[in-house]
């Protein structure tokens, strides 16, 4: 049975860092899709906190990850994701539906944010953009 991973920051393409590159580049892009949530502004990257009755959406794309369990586990140590203790964790990895622009839903894996919203601005229209230097 696949499992899919819902990216809605750093992980999407092109926006992947060289670090985490190879492993992003194991995944297989199925097309964009969204969830009901708010996405914050954490500097360099976002966080989301989902909702299933926010009125807003947090967008992104969809992939299937590999058979190989290694990748999960980088992308686990990528998003700071303690599978041995979620909850101190910064970010959890929770699996839930996730709407596809196409059509349908999946359960997808989808890392959220674990801290405060009160201490940082949403992303207007729920779109992560790397910001411009200079």
């Amino acid at each position: 049975m696949s499992a899919y991973l819902f990216a809605y920051g750093t992980l999407q393409p092109g926006l992947a860092p060289a670090a985490i590159a190879p492993a992003v580049a194991k995944l297989v892009p199925i097309g964009e899709a969204f969830v009901n949530g708010v996405l914050y502004d954490l500097g360099g990257h976002p966080g989301a906190v989902l909702d299933p009755a926010s009125q807003h959406r947090i967008v992104g794309i969809v992939y299937q990850l590999p058979e190989d369990a290694r990748v999960l586990a980088v992308l686990d140590a990528y998003e700071e994701f303690n599978p041995a203790a979620p909850e101190s964790s910064p970010y959890r990895r929770i699996l839930c539906p996730v709407a596809l622009a196409a059509g349908g839903t999946l359960r997808c894996w989808v890392y959220t944010w674990n801290g405060d919203p009160a201490s940082a601005a949403a992303i207007p229209g729920g779109r992560f953009q790397l910001k411009k230097e200079g």
